[in-house]
């Protein structure tokens, strides 16, 4: 099982979120990274839409789980991923490469956002700040 994850969000290192620390405790962290897509806010954290050939980024950060199965069960749990209700989640847990800052490609977990949200809650930068709405 891959045992790679990009981050965008209340999970990443500088967030300060309990779920983050949780992370930290069962992974290594490989660095800063960015993936294909826009960011948007969804009021205290953000979601990540896919945009293929956008040439858009999102920055974030990529982890190596220590024990992928286990950690992807409450990871999957805290992003409220009921298996078999695709149509009722909010996210999805997909496999796309990620750039690390440091140089290289990895191929990723990421949780993309699955419901429409307004263009005014676009986060052009890409990046996800905690606090700031």
């Amino acid at each position: 099982m891959n045992p790679h994850l990009f981050v965008y969000g209340t999970l990443l290192s500088t967030a300060g979120h309990p779920m983050g620390d949780r992370l930290r405790r069962e992974a290594r962290l490989l660095g800063e990274a960015s993936i294909e897509g826009k960011l948007f806010s969804l009021g205290r954290y953000p979601g990540l839409i896919e945009a293929q050939g956008s040439g858009a980024r999102v920055h974030g950060e990529v982890y190596a789980l220590n024990t992928p199965a286990a950690s992807l069960e409450w990871l999957d749990a805290y992003e409220r991923i009921v298996p078999g209700a695709h149509d009722q989640n909010d996210y999805a847990r997909v496999e796309r490469l990620a750039q690390l800052v440091s140089g290289g490609d990895v191929n990723a977990w990421v949780y993309v956002y699955l419901k429409p949200i307004p263009a005014s809650k676009l986060i052009p930068e890409g990046r996800w700040r905690p606090n700031a709405g």
